[in-house]
């Protein structure tokens, strides 16, 4: 059987034109939250299974990829659970790792801790445009702190990462746990139909209101309350103000405190925000993670017609490790889909060093040498980028080959 070529499905090689665009949007990413007092932190790439198995992380925990045992306690004879041969799992996110770690290592981090995190994640998921089995991710979270200072820096920090890579005229879409569960208990739906209802609200971009309503009418809900329930989104679309509009239709059902922080995450960020975007409050955004407790929030790209990262609040996460919950909240950059829209519109890294190629004749004598490769690191010292390398035998072939990573100036050594 021949070796294959390709790699697995749902993962890709990078060329280096596509590394050379990522290298230089991680480096802007890092450069901006590190202004903004986030620490870069690290974590492994697998966790123990029953970390990630926890029923926090919604419909990933099907997307798992699973290590098997190995050596001696690998038994497949005897096995007779999944826990008999499964021991370790690969990260499906960077926000399980990363509560772990803070669980571990607490006494030695500041309070709050700012964690900037980057690296890869594993999710056994359908391929698709903008959408791998293995990705990276880009987070900051904030830990520690319990007031909405957290959303608005994160908020502030992400929006500013995403208008210095050139991004502009996208949305930041806010919505609160609270206010979906307080929008279902006013409705009339039991606490047990909140995931079910949830679920089927979180399709409102896909199949509209009228979808939603005949999908809850399916699930053999109240007609009473599926139509109460409907109304509220009707009323915020109508509304010029849909949170004011919630607090006075809701009442005692929706907590004073969560109008009063979503007003001042939208006035603060509207004041001092430095990129071109909009905050818009979204009542149908749910965000698939049940470990979210508070504020949720993604961002919405018209050029990608989808979301290109999100976030929130998730105060109960910690308290899983141990035993005291800690407050906390995070933003992931979409970084696939991020790059996937620079390649696609032809996106140039600003300001690069220039790029030569010294090609060095096959019998360009040995002695000689040293002085071309010391010509080299002469002009490295001032800031070039030189590439040393033996002239092939079709050197116009080689040249263009040269030229589409970026090489500008070919100097060519014969032994005369």
């Amino acid at each position: 059987m021949p070796l294959a070529k390709k790699p697995v499905n749902g993962m890709k090689d990078i060329l280096p034109a596509e590394m050379q665009i990522r290298d230089y949007v991680q480096g802007v990413i890092k450069e901006t939250y590190r202004s903004f007092g986030f620490t870069p932190m690290e974590t492994p790439c697998m966790e123990n299974i029953a970390n990630l198995s926890n029923k926090q992380g919604g419909e990933n925990e099907k997307l798992i990829f699973k290590v098997m045992k190995r050596g001696e306690k690998l038994n497949v004879k005897e096995a007779e659970t999944e826990a008999d041969l499964v021991d370790f799992g690969m990260r499906y996110d960077l926000t399980v790792p990363l509560a772990r770690y803070y669980s571990n290592h607490a006494n030695d981090l500041p309070s709050p801790f700012k964690a900037l995190q980057m690296g890869n994640v594993w999710r056994a998921d359908r391929p698709q445009r903008g959408r791998y089995r293995q990705f990276m991710q880009c987070d900051i979270d904030i830990l520690g702190e319990p007031s909405n200072l957290a959303e608005i820096e994160l908020i502030l920090a992400t929006t500013t990462t995403l208008g210095r890579l050139g991004f502009h005229g996208f949305e930041i879409r806010i919505n609160e746990r609270r206010i979906l569960k307080a929008m279902a208990a006013y409705s009339g739906f039991s606490e047990e139909a909140y995931d079910t209802v949830f679920i089927i609200l979180d399709k409102m971009d896909k199949i509209g209101l009228e979808g939603v309503t005949a999908e809850l009418e399916k699930e053999g809900l109240a007609k009473e309350s599926v139509d109460k329930y409907t109304a509220l989104f009707r009323g915020v679309e109508q509304a010029d103000d849909g949170i004011m509009y919630l607090a006075e239709t809701l009442g005692d059902f929706l907590p004073s405190d969560v109008v009063r922080s979503m007003q001042e995450i939208s006035e603060s960020v509207n004041a001092c925000k430095t990129a071109e975007f909009a905050l818009v409050f979204d009542p149908t955004l749910v965000r698939g993670m049940s470990y979210y407790t508070g504020t949720i929030f993604e961002i919405a790209m018209p050029q990608f017609g989808g979301s290109c990262g999100g976030g929130g609040r998730y105060d109960k996460m910690i308290g899983n490790f141990t035993g005291r919950d800690v407050p906390a909240c995070g933003f992931s950059i979409g970084f696939e889909r991020i790059i996937l829209l620079l390649l696609e519109s032809g996106f140039q890294i600003p300001e690069q060093p220039k790029k030569a190629a010294y090609l060095i004749e096959k019998g360009y004598p040995g002695e000689k040498l040293s002085e071309v490769i010391a010509q080299a690191q002469k002009a490295r010292q001032e800031g070039q980028q030189v590439l040393v390398v033996r002239m092939n035998k079709n050197k116009k072939f080689q040249k263009e080959q040269l030229a589409k990573d970026g090489y500008e100036e070919f100097v060519e050594f014969f032994d005369k």
